[in-house]
């Protein structure tokens, strides 16, 4: 097989169209998965993206040259067809699928297989070559049933209004955000948003998502709710003294991927921590290679020599792509050492 998608100095290069995917400097003609910095930079002479994720991309770049595409709509760029197709990850986000000469490739982006009340459910695409991230591709990193952790954030919210408390929940301001917003209970009390947040908010509602009516937190709105309101913010204003204190002594979670792992909780120096994330767990990639069909599999985000390995032991063709991505970056960046053990029921190609 020929490579259609290449690491070249600019980022994931298709040749045979000329194009760059989610390119981290400006590039002429840019294919962008979905608005997360890390994917989406400004720059680029032309843009291609879903059409759901429009209104969200444009926030996030501004004025830009922006063709889109309705889902499994096809587009022929130099030799190859592209189509996109829905990611799971954010609203609008995608899977790049290339086609030439009835050769197949997907680039995957951000993904996760998991329900999400904000984003379209991912779609499997079969393919000869997958290009998936592995952000969570460690065993350790397994996700419980996001029912169970809405619940847990209902009811560490209801404590904290029992006790007179305002809730400051971290979650990053596009996606997570929005996510915990559509699945708490809404109707239990005020909810708050930071500046970051609301923004992000409303670019969801003109995108077509239902979201809980949500206010600024501005100093008023904090005094007004104090002990009673859930007030989501992004990680990086956690370590702000000057914004936190117009809360009072809250109590304070994150909602991240990374609070699979008890040191990391920690580490945050937070109250509670939310095994909540909007990408793929082990178990979770090893299903999207698994129901593909990939022959070959190229790794990007995180620590992928783990799951390349893995992969090579039970007959896939896999290696690792050195990519700019950071996944859902996390300010720890220790180490976690587990054993790759093949979880049960995994099957290898052909069985």
């Amino acid at each position: 097989m020929s490579d259609l998608v290449q690491v070249a100095e600019d980022g994931l290069y298709c040749p045979a169209g000329d194009f760059h995917i989610d390119p981290w400097r400006g590039v002429e003609r840019a294919v962008v998965t979905h608005a997360h910095a890390d994917h989406a930079r400004w720059g680029s002479e032309h843009y291609l993206a879903s059409a759901s994720g429009e209104a969200i991309l444009r926030e996030r770049l501004g004025d830009i040259s922006l063709e889109t595409l309705d889902w499994a709509e096809t587009r022929r760029i130099g030799e190859v067809i592209v189509s996109l197709h829905p990611a799971g990850h954010v609203r609008g986000s995608a899977q790049v699928r290339l086609e030439r000469d009835g050769e197949v490739w997907v680039v995957t982006g951000d993904y996760k297989v998991h329900p999400d009340p904000v984003a379209e459910a991912f779609e499997v695409v079969r393919c000869h070559t997958l290009v998936s991230e592995c952000t969570f591709g460690l065993p350790v990193y397994r996700w419980p049933e996001p029912e169970g952790v809405y619940q847990a954030i209902d009811d560490w919210w209801r404590e904290n209004r029992e006790a007179g408390r305002t809730s400051v929940l971290f979650a990053y301001a596009l996606g997570k955000a929005q996510h915990v917003l559509a699945a708490v209970d809404a109707s239990a009390g005020p909810l708050l948003a930071h500046g970051a947040v609301q923004k992000m908010n409303e670019a969801h509602r003109r995108a077509g998502v239902e979201l809980p009516e949500t206010r600024y937190a501005d100093t008023e709105a904090a005094k007004e709710t104090r002990g009673e309101a859930l007030v989501i913010a992004p990680p990086s204003s956690g370590g702000r003294p000057g914004w936190m204190k117009k809360f009072g002594r809250p109590s304070t979670a994150f909602a991240s991927g990374w609070m699979r792992v008890r040191g990391r909780r920690r580490r945050r120096s937070a109250d509670r921590g939310f095994v909540l994330s909007d990408h793929a767990d082990w178990d979770g990639i090893l299903q999207v290679v698994r129901e593909s069909g990939a022959e070959r599999v190229g790794l990007t985000h995180g620590k992928t020599e783990p799951m390349v390995r893995w992969l090579r032991e039970n007959g896939w063709d896999a290696w690792s792509l050195p990519t700019r991505y950071e996944g859902e970056a996390d300010v720890d960046e220790g180490a976690v050492d587990e054993e790759v053990e093949a979880p049960e029921g995994t099957e290898a190609p052909g069985s």
